[in-house]
């Protein structure tokens, strides 16, 4: 006892360390002392927990915080933009739970003005904005065009360069930083930059290249159809959300995508593939038809294709909503009649091609916060609007402090305190799957 007290005289100029040790002093003598007469024994103090056994690993949890970003476009009853909101007059709800704003820009006439700018985002590597350009410069459009020669006709060509001829004069302005990437044999991949020469060089190397209705249903079947047409959605899939990957290292700004193809369909011409003839013919009607045949099986391994195409656009959109990126779809075909008259297709396939091919293009617009030009000749209107969106508009910014972290998807509802501006902006966003852990083999 008296070699505890002296130990406790020397630590006393460390107090943290005092009430360590008395306290192991008291137990160590409870354990030692016996009880007084009459009085039950103390009770064994509680064993501590066991170790880990071998071979298993205590869970680590990690939390992150992202800034969450989306645009916002505000105008009157006239359909003008209000350029004169303050960022007290926002009210921002994810998942019904008021928001505080950390950021709030102002771009207008394409002009930036960082009302409250975001804390700086971490250095990250691979970023496309070119390193060099004035400091006093305060451009703020990103527009990146996307020629999906894959899925574009060779026989529309000429028709393709017009539209980017139109792009270039109507869209398009000197201080826009511009990009473009082909899909397919055109061979075109130019990273963001200001010349507008390169862009008209680019144009010249557009072409089409997508198959004809004849080569999709001559060619080879697989169990999930033709095998050319999804390798060639696959390729276009790829291509833009590598783009829209890239596209999450630029903040503050509206980044665009004019998206030029004729759409997907995973399974075109059923009936025609599947030995039902041509031009309003069906075989399957006839007596030589036979349940469980093998044209019955190919038309039931095509049951999912719609499943396969609504997946791969919901990959790509999901990508686009967390990157702020809107998607601007054009079907330069224009106003679609029937097939051509060396096209032997029937013309109700023909028809469902159209419809399913063109409904992809909305699907990709209107999930990521843009609009599809489909059926419809007048392309100067359609760029002149794809011109206000990208010119004017706010970029709010706001730590999430959603009370279910675990929540994948989130509604995000953005409101003005002031009365008679209609608000538009994203409504949803998803969060960035976790990077997979490597397992040691």
């Amino acid at each position: 006892m008296l070699s505890v007290i002296r130990r406790a005289r020397q630590l006393a100029a460390r107090p943290a360390l005092v009430c360590l040790t008395l306290s192991l002093a008291v137990v160590g003598l409870a354990a030692q002392t016996p009880p007084p007469a009459g009085q039950a024994p103390a009770p064994p103090p509680a064993a501590a927990p066991a170790a880990t056994a071998p071979g298993q690993e205590t869970p680590t949890f990690t939390a992150r915080v992202d800034l969450v970003t989306t645009d916002v476009i505000a105008r009157d009853n006239q359909g003008l933009f209000v350029a004169d909101l303050k960022k007290d007059e926002f009210e921002v709800l994810e998942d019904g739970v008021q928001q505080t704003l950390i950021s709030f820009t102002l771009v207008h006439g394409g002009r930036v003005f960082n009302v409250a700018a975001p804390p700086p985002p971490a250095p990250q590597e691979g970023i496309i904005l070119p390193p060099s350009r004035p400091a006093a410069d305060a451009a703020g459009r990103i527009l990146l065009f996307v020629v999906d020669d894959l899925h574009l006709d060779f026989r529309n060509t000429g028709r393709l360069r017009e539209l980017f001829k139109k792009i270039r004069t109507t869209l398009l302005h000197d201080g826009d930083m511009w990009g473009m990437v082909s899909t397919g044999p055109s061979s075109i991949a130019i990273d963001v930059n200001y010349d507008m020469k390169r862009f008209d060089e680019a144009m010249k190397k557009i072409t089409g290249s997508a198959l004809k209705p004849n080569e999709i249903i001559e060619a080879p079947q697989s169990s999930q159809g033709p095998s050319e047409v999804r390798y060639r959605a696959h390729v276009a899939f790829s291509t833009a959300y590598d783009l829209v990957s890239k596209m999450e290292k630029i903040n503050n700004r509206r980044k665009a995508v004019v998206y030029v193809s004729n759409g997907y369909d995973f399974n075109p011409f059923p009936d025609a593939r599947a030995g039902g003839g041509i031009m309003g013919s069906n075989q399957f009607s006839n007596s030589s038809y036979q349940e469980g045949d093998m044209f019955d099986m190919d038309r039931s391994s095509q049951q999912f294709a719609d499943a396969d195409l609504a997946r791969e656009l919901s990959d790509l959109t999901r990508a686009a909503n967390r990157a702020n990126t809107s998607f601007y779809t054009i079907d330069p075909r224009g106003l679609i009649g029937g097939p051509d008259l060396d096209e032997k297709v029937d013309p109700v396939e023909w028809g469902n091609y159209v419809r399913k091919s063109q409904d992809s293009l909305r699907v990709i617009a209107e999930e990521t916060g843009g609009y599809a030009v489909i059926n419809q000749n007048d392309f100067d209107k359609a760029l002149k609007r794809i011109d206000a969106e990208t010119s004017d508009y706010y970029v709010i910014g706001y730590y999430s402090t959603n009370p279910d972290p675990t929540k994948k998807n989130r509604k995000v509802e953005v409101k003005s305190k002031r009365p008679n501006v209609n608000i538009w902006a994203r409504n949803t966003y998803s969060l960035k799957p976790a990077p997979r852990v490597k397992t040691k083999k």
